[in-house]
C-alpha cells in the first residue's frame, strides 16, 4: 500500500507589492501548520519523502512539518509542483521510488483539489493547512490511479 497525504500550505499574507512566488505564511498559518502537524503527529503519521512547492508560503510550510516530524532527510523542492497541472502532479507521484510508502505532498489549489477530486472523488473545502490522506491499494507509485485510491482523512485547521 502506498499512502499519499495532500497537504494545502499554510494562511499566507495578502501582499500585492510581492509577486505571488515570494508571499510568506502569516503568524497565524505558521501556528496553523503547527497543530495540523501535531495533529498528523498524533495519528503516528509515518512520512518517508516530503515534496513540495518552492514557493515560499510552501517551503515554510514544508520546513515546518520536516521539523515537527523530526525530519532529516532533504525536502524535494519541484518548481513543477507551483501551478501545476494534474498530469504534472500524477507525473511527479508516479515518478517516486517504491521504497517511498508515504509521501506529504506541500502544494497549492486549484490543482491539489483537483488531484484528490480526481483520485478520491474528494470535493468538500480543501483550506490553506488542510491535508488529505488517500491510501493506494498497490505496492508501485507508477499504479497509483482512481480505480485503486481511497479517500481516508481529512485534517482540518482548529478542528
Amino acid at each position: 500500500m502506498k499512502t499519499l497525504y495532500l497537504m494545502r500550505h499554510g494562511q499566507k499574507e495578502i501582499d500585492s507589492s510581492k509577486d505571488d512566488f515570494d508571499i510568506k505564511l502569516t503568524t497565524n498559518g505558521i501556528k496553523d501548520i503547527e497543530d495540523i502537524s501535531n495533529k498528523l503527529l498524533e495519528d503516528k503519521v509515518q512520512v518517508d519523502l516530503i515534496a513540495s512547492s518552492p514557493a515560499l508560503r510552501a517551503k515554510e510550510t514544508a520546513q515546518i512539518l520536516a521539523n515537527k516530524f523530526g525530519y532529516e532527510k532533504p525536502i524535494i523542492y519541484n518548481e513543477v509542483i507551483y501551478q501545476a497541472f494534474l498530469n504534472e502532479l500524477h507525473e511527479i507521484i508516479t515518478y517516486t521510488y517504491d521504497t517511498v510508502d508515504s509521501m506529504i505532498l506541500v502544494g497549492h489549489n486549484p490543482s491539489l483539489a483537483i488531484l484528490a477530486l480526481n483520485y478520491c472523488g474528494y470535493k468538500d473545502k480543501f483550506d490553506m493547512g488542510y491535508v488529505i490522506r488517500i491510501d493506494f491499494n498497490c505496492d508501485s507509485w507508477i499504479d497509483v490511479s482512481k480505480n485503486n485510491a481511497e479517500f481516508k482523512k481529512v485534517y482540518k485547521i482548529g478542528k
